[in-house]
């Protein structure tokens, strides 16, 4: 702790100076790594790095002899989430996405990311990161900033979280700057798994249903023949507002029952897709994943159960 003096004036029939003793320039200490945190520690970055990442990603980071933008936030009990189009993620105790810095480095872990930078990826603390459901506590650990404070690492890789992510859930920092990415459990980026050729989804109206890959609802036509071979009833104009379902491998299917899982060739030499032998189309009318707007149709149209069966068609 430092002493220093200063004088105050003060205004009165006649001129008095009261020295005043105040303390300053007392440190608030660095943030101790937690019990929670498992990894090496790496030396603090050099303050005289250069890190992209101001605003969105195209500033610099530390500057000599500048301090952090601020402190890092508390991390709480991560855990990994669902993200239908970045795959599984790590969120921290209240739910906000975790993100990775390509200028940073997992081997030795060290931090680029400072001043306006960190005020636009606010640093995570790793006194108190607690390891959730699906995350490995031996990947967390933590790295010295240059301001002496403790940030979070998971895989090796510095944990930020990003200011414009103003609700839980939000992903908004994925590709920023094509430098921040949302961190997997292992400490890679965030990726999807491709969606598969065939898979289910359960409808709020019609239980669970088959979609193809782009999340589009699959159809039969009552009309059609599944035995001793299949036969489309659907032709000519039929197909542009029927459009069908091209050939899927049998692997390349989830939650689909592979039972009757073939193609066969359309007469007008198409090759056609069907489940349980009976032919599957979309509908133009469909504009988006997850309608069903050609449930029903003329009472010929409804869509597949992962069975084959019709969803609510009148019973023979």
């Amino acid at each position: 702790m430092k002493t220093s003096w200063r004088s105050a004036s003060l205004v009165a029939s006649a001129a008095a100076v009261l020295a005043l003793t105040t303390a300053c320039g007392q440190d608030g200490g660095a943030a101790a790594g937690g019990s929670q945190n498992v990894g090496a520690t790496a030396a603090p970055g050099d303050v005289g790095d250069l890190g992209t990442g101001a605003g969105d990603g195209v500033g610099t980071g530390a500057g000599a002899g500048q301090a952090s933008a601020s402190a890092p936030e508390p991390a709480g009990k991560l855990s990994v989430s669902a993200n239908a189009d970045f795959g599984e993620l790590v969120t921290d105790g209240a739910g906000r996405t975790l993100y990775r810095f390509d200028a940073d480095t997992a081997e030795p872990p060290k931090t680029t990311c400072e001043n306006d930078c960190a005020s636009t990826w606010p640093p995570v603390a790793a006194d108190d990161a607690i390891a959730g459901e699906g995350i490995d506590k031996d990947l967390l650990g933590e790295v010295t900033r240059p301001d002496g404070t403790k940030q979070l690492t998971i895989g090796g890789w510095p944990a930020y979280r990003y200011a414009k992510d103003t609700a839980p859930g939000d992903v908004k920092g994925q590709g920023v700057g094509k430098k921040w990415y949302a961190l997997a459990a292992d400490g890679k980026k965030a990726k999807a798994e491709p969606a598969a050729g065939l898979s289910t989804r359960n409808d709020p109206k019609l239980g669970e249903i088959v979609v193809d890959k782009n999340g589009m609802t699959v159809y039969r036509f009552m009309k059609d023949e599944a035995w001793p071979k299949p036969v489309s009833a659907c032709t000519g104009a039929c197909l542009e507002k029927w459009p069908v379902v091209a050939p899927v491998e049998a692997n390349d299917t989830k939650g689909v029952e592979k039972k009757g899982l073939m193609s066969f060739t359309r007469p007008d030499g198409a090759a056609q897709q069907t489940i349980d032998c009976w032919p599957i189309y979309t509908f133009a009318g469909d504009k988006k994943a997850g309608d069903t707007n050609g449930q029903g149709v003329g009472g010929t149209w409804y869509a597949v159960k992962p069975d084959g069966k019709p969803v609510g068609a009148p019973k023979k």
